[in-house]
């Protein structure tokens, strides 16, 4: 678990945003910034080698049986090394510890989401509606997971 504090999670939330901001127009982009993910409801763990910080994700608890997966990134420099998947991983096992029924999640509908939509897709996710305030955007593909 990250406590939110230290440069190394800062600093891959930041690139996160930038890129989601450039890849996105405003009102598509969804991604929390460090208040947001601060929230009572939302559960951030992030994934080191050795003192760097390489990836992050988050779990949003919407009610006592539904999650939403948050913040996924993977640093630039470490894609394709299996760092999401581990990620994704640890999160659907604290999603069932925790009781949840379903996690549901939101990512880009672009070409540039493809790697993100693969990954949940081999995990066993399946396109939904739009859930939890989200509305239809074609910027947007949302995915679910009974657990």
């Amino acid at each position: 678990m990250d406590d939110l504090t230290g440069p190394g999670i800062v600093a891959l939330l930041e690139e996160h945003l930038r890129e989601m901001r450039a890849t996105s127009p405003p009102e598509s982009v969804h991604a929390l910034d460090l208040d947001g993910l601060r929230d009572p409801a939302v559960t951030v763990w992030t994934a080191r080698e050795g003192d760097e910080t390489v990836g992050c994700g988050a779990l949003k608890l919407l009610d006592p049986a539904h999650g939403e997966i948050k913040s996924m990134r993977t640093a630039a420099a470490r894609q394709g090394r299996g760092i999401g998947t581990a990620l994704l991983r640890h999160i659907l096992g604290e999603a069932r510890a925790r009781g949840l029924a379903r996690l549901s999640l939101e990512t880009g509908s672009q070409e540039f989401f493809a790697p993100a939509r693969a990954l949940y897709v081999r995990h066993g996710f399946t396109p939904c509606p739009p859930f939890a305030g989200y509305t239809d955007d074609p910027n947007s593909a949302y995915f679910t997971l009974l657990l």
